[in-house]
């Protein structure tokens, strides 16, 4: 089945520094992706195409490092019907994933360039300052 993990549990043998450096930091990409379509004046129907194509991108970096999960509840469901050493080392699934949401929504702004107001909606993008 694949698992994820972690040192032996990891398909190229990857240490839990490794996986969890790279877990967080191809999460907060994939916000940034989600982010970047669905928060601005983008024209309608490509924010899938782009959502899907960097899916489709995380899963070819990290299948050899972790198995890719970039999503809690696929880990822990393949962790429970698994088990070899999987349950053990799901905990760096939960904690990395969440790491990169928090990395992704605290730097969004800067990424972006977005004016973020304090309940973090965007209230002007710099597409907007172009046009005024």
């Amino acid at each position: 089945m694949a698992a994820n993990g972690y040192g032996i549990h990891s398909p190229g043998g990857y240490s839990l520094t490794a996986v969890l450096i790279a877990e967080a930091v191809l999460t907060a990409m994939f916000l940034y992706v989600i982010l970047g379509p669905t928060s601005g004046p983008v024209p309608m129907g490509f924010a899938p195409i782009a959502i899907g194509f960097a899916m489709t991108l995380i899963h070819l970096i990290s299948i050899p490092i972790s198995n890719t999960p970039v999503n809690p509840p696929r880990s822990t469901a393949v962790a429970v019907f698994n088990g070899d050493g999987a349950p053990t080392q799901l905990w760096l699934f939960w904690a990395a994933p969440i790491l990169g949401a928090i990395i992704a929504s605290a730097t969004y702004a800067l990424v972006s360039g977005d004016d973020v107001d304090n309940a973090g909606e965007v209230t002007r993008s710099p597409r907007d300052r172009l046009a005024a």
